[in-house]
């Protein structure tokens, strides 16, 4: 996982992500690398949590550029729930994600299905036997 050190706001300070990928890439050095048994969407998923970004506040220097020192990312608090949990959640979260950002399935494929289901019940409504 690679973690932000630095950045213009509190909130851009500590942001994560989980690099699932087998092949070496490059790291700024104002980052952190963070290896752990832990599934790494689970910990990128919480560190975008009220909760961490609360606790964040306190820890993050007040320079011009924030900046989050090691000693501070390891102070803060990361939940640690069985690795099957994590999986379960990271699902969830995955499939939740999917749906609200996926322009083709999220919202607008919601719609569609709306309209279509609108358009069933108004012609169904609106369908009379004919008179003889």
């Amino acid at each position: 996982m690679v973690i932000a050190a630095v950045g213009e706001t509190v909130l851009d300070v500590g942001k994560a992500l989980a690099w699932l990928g087998d092949h070496r890439v490059a790291v700024h050095d104002d980052c952190f690398i963070f290896r752990s048994p832990m599934n790494p969407k689970f910990v990128t998923y919480y560190m975008q949590t009220k909760e961490f970004n609360d606790a964040k506040v306190s820890i993050v220097s007040r320079a011009k550029v924030k900046r989050l020192s090691s000693d501070g990312l390891g102070r803060m608090p990361i939940p640690l729930p069985t690795r099957r949990e994590q999986d379960r959640v990271v699902d969830m979260l995955d499939a939740f994600h999917e749906l609200v950002s996926d322009l083709s399935t999220g919202l607008p494929g919601e719609l569609a299905a709306r309209r279509k289901q609108y358009e069933y019940y108004r012609d169904r409504l609106l369908t009379f036997p004919v008179a003889s």
